[in-house]
């Protein structure tokens, strides 16, 4: 009798075990959330600092706070920042019509070189100023023979400083207005004329609320600008803040002093953001209807043409001309009385090297920044994005003296190095590039970059064949404006450049400093010139 072997089937039993489950996130996204809280942290690194050095100095502090010439530094301040914004903005509202809305002839060449004057940094506008207009300049030389004239009234002061200020930094409020203006729908404009507003009407109910997140932008930037100014109120003999800590520092009495005058500088910047935040309300700016942009018809303006031309011929002339002018004329009659021009090769080979790198270094650090406040809406994001801003409130004396600090203290090998200076430059700078490359994350449909990851691409190849590609333009739109403003930075270079290592804003600043005009008027054209470039692309690039 044989036996068959019945196969027993196996039964599976499965027990309840308790697992612990792990919110889901991908490593991108936690990449991204890394990187973001470090340049966070960068960025508070200075106020960190400012806030431990001004709690050593206890007393002394206070009683240097409360001080009649501090509270008239102060005052001087928010004085100069305030007529500088509201003019800036009086000359850049009409230049802008002129240059987008209207058949001004050669608008496209005026609006190029109504935005140069954007990259003459304000120290070399400033000595131009004194060399053409003091009591003692070329303007007084020139009329002596005629008039007997021997001394010019005093231009220093609040009116030298309003007048450079406000010549160098309405480009700012020019460029922001210009851009909006490009982008406003014309359907709106000939809604409002159709139902019987007359052009003025249509333009203060229409067009001017449009424009005025624009303008506030702008004007926020050129406050901004001339809070932290140096280089002209120095020059000019006028007495700020940012001139007030500089001193302080010289003088190596007691640096938490300076410090203590720094942190007030950015409690009164963190007020001009906080005035910024509180302007910009909840409409809505945006464009909602599909189709394509439409270019507005051009308003003919006729016998009125000659009165704009005239307008905008002057404000180029004294913001361009002639300090171009003034330039040539120092360096004819340097060459012709034998000065001794430095060559320039290695300053300016330092100064696009360094100011390239920085570029690199802060759209690199602020991708990430404007990807998490676009497509990781929440808390955390939010405020990553909102400290990155304070870079507006930290003038570059304030950075370098708390990278001084950090670096003695903490980082000797860093000290006076060039990764040192580039990080200084990536704290001022990259509101700027976050700002661009936000820009054109907002342009960027979630939809494409979902479609690429159905079709099974990972999120660092939907980033490489998507995002990245589209959001160019405002990547590279930030990097210009990184590199034109590292071109003319003075006071973190003047404190953080290796020893042996001039620059272009260097070696114009101690030519200055020594009176020798001639000798400053060379590098100062070498420096406008490579600025310009890339303002000049920004500048002509239109939607």
């Amino acid at each position: 009798m044989s036996l068959k072997s019945t196969p027993i089937k196996s039964i599976a039993i499965s027990w309840p075990i308790p697992r612990f489950r792990f919110p889901s996130i991908r490593l991108s996204t936690l990449t991204l959330y890394v990187m973001g809280l470090l340049v966070a942290g960068l960025m508070l690194l200075t106020p960190l600092y400012l806030l431990i050095r001004t709690a050593g100095a206890g007393e002394a502090a206070l009683n240097l706070l409360i001080k009649t010439s501090t509270l008239q530094a102060l005052g001087r301040t928010v004085w100069l920042s305030l007529a500088v914004t509201v003019a800036s903005a009086a000359l850049a509202l009409p230049l802008a019509w002129l240059t987008v809305c209207t058949d001004l002839p050669g608008r496209k060449l005026w609006a190029v070189a109504a935005a140069l004057p954007l990259v003459l940094p304000s120290y070399v506008a400033a000595f131009l100023f004194v060399s053409t207009l003091g009591p003692k300049g070329l303007v007084q030389q020139w009329l002596y023979p005629l008039t007997g004239i021997e001394r010019l009234p005093n231009m220093y002061g609040f009116v030298g400083a309003f007048y450079v200020l406000t010549l160098m930094s309405y480009p700012l409020t020019l460029l922001s207005v210009r851009a909006a203006w490009q982008r406003m729908d014309p359907s709106l404009v000939e809604a409002a004329r159709s139902l019987g507003l007359s052009p003025w009407q249509a333009f203060w109910r229409v067009t001017l609320p449009h424009l005025r997140p624009a303008l506030v932008a702008g004007s926020l930037l050129v406050s901004l600008y001339v809070v932290r100014d140096f280089g002209a109120v120095t020059l000019l003999r006028y007495t700020t803040f940012t001139r007030l800590i500089y001193l302080q520092y010289q003088s190596f009495s007691d640096r938490s002093l300076a410090a203590a005058l720094s942190l007030v500088l950015i409690l009164l910047t963190a007020a001009l953001l906080f005035l910024d935040w509180r302007t910009r309300g909840k409409a809505q700016y945006s464009r909602r209807s599909v189709g394509t942009a439409r270019q507005a018809r051009l308003v003919r303006l006729g016998w009125w043409r000659w009165p704009a031309l005239a307008f905008v011929s002057l404000v180029v002339l004294l913001g361009l001309v002639l300090p171009a002018s003034g330039l040539m004329y120092w360096l004819m009659r340097g060459l012709s009385q034998g000065e001794q021009i430095t060559p320039l090769w290695r300053a300016s080979t330092h100064s696009v090297t360094v100011s390239l790198a920085a570029a690199f270094l802060t759209v690199a650090a602020a991708l990430p920044v404007a990807i998490l406040s676009i497509r990781k809406k929440g808390l955390v994001s939010q405020w990553i994005e909102r400290i990155t801003y304070t870079g507006y409130a930290l003038p570059g004396l304030v950075i370098a003296l708390a990278l001084i600090f950090f670096g003695a203290q903490y980082a000797r090998p860093l000290y006076q190095t060039l990764p040192m200076l580039l990080v200084a430059y990536l704290i001022l700078f990259i509101p700027q590039a976050v700002g661009a490359t936000r820009t054109s994350m907002l342009q960027l449909p979630r939809s494409l970059e979902e479609a690429g990851r159905s079709l099974g691409h990972s999120s660092t190849g939907v980033f490489r064949r998507i995002t990245l590609p589209l959001v160019k333009p405002g990547v590279l739109a930030g990097g210009a404006l990184v590199f034109l403003t590292c071109m003319k930075e003075l006071p973190t270079t003047l404190l953080l450049s290796p020893t042996g290592y001039p620059t272009l804003a260097t070696t114009v600043w101690s030519s200055i400093s020594e009176v020798f005009f001639a000798r400053a008027a060379a590098p100062s054209l070498l420096l406008i010139i490579l600025s310009s470039v890339p303002l000049a692309i920004l500048t002509l690039r239109e939607k």
